[in-house]
């Protein structure tokens, strides 16, 4: 109304809204994706991947170097195996000989067997190495016969190093026999424990105690008490090598020839240590020395001085240990028995019933009794019986 009164008004004009401004998002392409950013500063960057590539190359290195590893493993595993195969297809060989007489095919040769002056023409195995045989070369032989004497084909050749003498005296295995297979003798075996098994098994007792331990021990006592027996036992607990020979085989007919062979006896104990070295019969070498004139005595002497002389070459604590067996230890000579030398004796008494009983009972372990088997029976009739003479039985 007031309008009305005052005049017309003037009509107010609507404001205009400024116009929207919507700004368009670019869309980059895919390139940045793959594309690496730039890094300041770029010296260190580089640094950076030179030290990775190397790292890098090294890797490749490693990778190579196990790949190599396991090639050669193969490899070893493979000859490995190659070796057993050419032992099965050799076999055992049974006794060795010389070379008499070679031919162009060199697939068959002559050869005289050791001891004996009789020839043989035998073949020569295809996995004998060809380039090692030769006149007078001493090889292994597969032997037949009733006493194995016999040669039936050349199986190896033995370097020309190796005595052949020597080489028969040597055990490849360990004796089976343990001390469970001994009936009684619990005070002799705890010395042969004491005096040769424990110095090749744990020889830093003795160092720690700071004793020395005996270089060597004597078995003595009656035959058939198991003086050969406890020597086999304490060769299996060691696990070491088994070198035996009789005094007998170091009698030799040719002059020196008993000496040589026990300097070659304990040249190959010192080559296979640990090794015990098991010398029974000792008496036939070691008894006392005299003035003869006697060419066969002279000998024997002079085999008993490279023994000793043997004897007092090895140190205390070695590898190699002396075992002398004897059931005449009267009759032998006082320097073999000098302590320092021999340093210990155990001897071996005749068995008694309860020892009788474990022999028994340890021979039919494996054996199906009847009830009214009586060993009691059996040990009333022969109160004399040795350990041997028991076993005679079974």
């Amino acid at each position: 109304m007031g309008n009305r009164l005052g005049g017309l008004q003037r009509k107010r004009e609507k404001p205009e809204h400024a116009a929207m401004k919507v700004s368009m998002k670019r869309v980059k392409g895919l390139e940045h994706v793959n594309k690496l950013p730039n890094i300041i500063p770029r010296r260190h960057c580089l640094l950076r991947l030179l030290k990775q590539n190397r790292v890098h190359d090294y890797l490749l290195l490693e990778i190579e170097f196990i790949k190599r590893q396991n090639l050669f493993k193969s490899l070893e595993s493979q000859k490995k195996e190659e070796r057993k195969v050419v032992q099965q297809l050799r076999g055992t060989p049974t006794t060795l000989a010389k070379v008499h007489e070679l031919f162009n095919d060199e697939q068959h040769a002559v050869v005289v067997v050791e001891g004996s002056k009789r020839e043989w023409f035998v073949p020569i195995l295809s996995i004998v190495d060809k380039d090692l045989l030769h006149l007078n070369a001493l090889v292994m032989v597969k032997a037949s016969g009733m006493f194995k004497n016999v040669p039936t084909a050349i199986v190896g050749v033995l370097p020309d190093t190796t005595d052949s003498s020597a080489l028969g005296h040597k055990l490849d295995k360990p004796p089976k026999e343990t001390f469970e297979d001994i009936g009684g003798l619990e005070g002799p075996i705890q010395e042969m424990k004491e005096s040769v098994e424990l110095p090749l098994t744990h020889p830093e007792y003795y160092e720690e105690m700071g004793i020395t331990a005996p270089k060597g021990v004597i078995l003595y006592g009656e035959p058939g008490t198991g003086k050969t027996l406890l020597a086999k036992a304490v060769a299996n607990s060691t696990s070491a090598t088994f070198i035996r020979a009789t005094g007998a085989d170091l009698v030799q007919k040719n002059s020196g020839d008993g000496a040589k062979l026990v300097r070659e006896l304990f040249k190959m104990a010192k080559d296979s240590a640990p090794c015990i070295v098991f010398l029974d019969e000792i008496d036939a070498v070691g008894t006392k020395r005299y003035d003869t004139s006697s060419r066969g005595e002279q000998e024997v002497q002079r085999t008993l001085l490279e023994l000793l002389n043997q004897l007092d070459g090895f140190e205390s604590r070695g590898d190699v240990k002396v075992i002398l067996a004897t059931n005449r230890i009267d009759s032998l000579d006082s320097a073999l028995l000098r302590p320092g030398r021999i340093d210990r004796k155990i001897e071996l008494p005749k068995p008694d019933d309860k020892t009788r009983q474990k022999i028994f009972s340890i021979h039919t372990s494996g054996m199906n009794l009847a009830k009214d088997v009586s060993f009691e029976a059996v040990m009333a009739k022969e109160k004399t019986m040795s350990g041997a003479e028991i076993k005679v039985f079974f």
